[in-house]
């Protein structure tokens, strides 16, 4: 009698392991995509889940315009978008000038040439 009872026990076990919690799971992400839906809006830089990124340019019922590149917008269905991407700060570390970020080594370009500076050819 205890071997039924254990048999039903790991059935009904195995049953809510396979239907019940990855049923769950579906509704958790299709809320997280809604409240991501809701906030879409122009201006709202998103990736696609072709990994194209672009900035929100028009919504639609179902679509929403990106735009991709300067002036080409590219008309996608909403469940196209994969997620909104939130904008990195790109400050520089303490102590570094805006001069040092683009010329990092601090040298000027033909320093490495040989001769004594000046222009033109040396023979």
């Amino acid at each position: 009698m205890n071997q039924q009872y254990l048999f039903l026990i790991l059935l009904a076990v195995a049953f809510v392991a396979l239907i019940v919690l990855p049923g769950r799971q579906r509704k958790r992400q299709q809320a997280q995509a809604q409240q991501m839906q809701n906030t879409l809006k122009p201006g709202t830089k998103v990736m696609m889940t072709s990994g194209i990124h672009g900035t929100v340019s028009g919504l639609g019922d179902t679509t929403v315009d990106v735009e991709i590149a300067p002036g080409v917008p590219v008309t996608f269905e909403r469940r196209a978008i994969m997620h909104v991407v939130q904008p990195t700060a790109a400050t520089p570390e303490p102590g570094i000038t805006p001069n040092e970020l683009e010329n990092p080594g601090g040298d000027t370009p033909g320093d490495d040439l040989p001769g004594d500076g000046t222009a033109g050819p040396t023979r």
